[in-house]
């Protein structure tokens, strides 16, 4: 367990290719927001969908098959890449181990940062909120009134972004902006939906609000096994159409 990995250490890590989450809740909202607010948070090449679609989750991992479980928040926008719909991650805070951020963001480019994250439920109600930096910016309760056997959407792939930033600090990257589209795989134990609601509070670290919610779509809670397949490259962007796009992971780093 040094700085150099041995050939056994290398082939145990490479083994579990297929990140495993037993026993997973997951809250989450899907709401609608405005189709400029879509257009403008895109990275070119994703483009909107015909449904200007956001989605919220909010969920704890009790364990994993890499290591000691966390809790997880993100949101994200509904897009197409190539024809294909699936939803591009805005932000993704993790309350928990840091090497769970390794795993997600150098990986497979989710923009991953530490955060407060609480889910709990009394009854049918389920209530989640994250906090970063004293601000508690986003705010989910469902009230939960149909069980299902299968969630009536699928959500498709997250299209995510792989990318260095100059070494002498210069505007742009070292090598290209890479797309990466990531699917994972849900074995859902139970699922329940109904009418739910997002309150979101103003943070210069965490712009959740800037996705405005015109209305809620539905709510829903579940539990499940979830398993998070290997990503892959799919294309390139255009390195200074993203730039504007590519501070998500971090908190500018200059604050006073």
């Amino acid at each position: 367990m040094g700085f150099v990995k041995s050939s056994e250490e290398i082939d145990s890590y490479y083994r579990h290719a297929v990140r495993e989450f037993p026993g997973a809740e997951m809250l989450g909202l899907l709401y609608e927001t405005r189709p400029q607010i879509v257009s403008r948070l895109l990275p070119p090449p994703l483009e909107p969908a015909a449904e200007p679609w956001a989605l919220v989750y909010i969920c704890r991992f009790p364990e994993t098959n890499l290591g000691p479980g966390y809790r997880e928040g993100a949101i994200f926008v509904r897009c197409q890449y190539r024809g294909e719909i699936g939803n591009y991650c805005l932000s993704m805070p993790l309350d928990g181990s840091d090497d769970r951020i390794f795993n997600g963001r150098e990986i497979y480019g989710f923009p991953k940062k530490t955060g407060n994250i609480h889910l709990s439920r009394q009854g049918d109600v389920a209530t989640g909120w994250i906090e970063r930096k004293g601000v508690r910016f986003v705010t989910v309760t469902a009230n939960l009134e149909v069980k299902m056997d299968q969630p009536p959407l699928k959500v498709g792939p997250s299209f995510l972004f792989k990318f260095m930033p100059r070494a002498d600090l210069k505007p742009g990257f070292e090598g290209p902006v890479l797309v990466v589209r990531q699917k994972t795989e849900v074995e859902y134990h139970a699922f329940e939906m109904g009418p739910g609601e997002i309150a979101f509070q103003p943070s210069p670290f965490d712009p959740w609000n800037e996705i405005e919610c015109v209305q809620p779509i539905t709510s829903y809670y579940f539990t499940s096994t979830n398993r998070m397949l290997p990503g892959e490259i799919v294309g390139e962007a255009d390195s200074s159409a993203f730039l504007p796009h590519c501070f998500a992971r971090t908190d500018w780093g200059f604050e006073r």
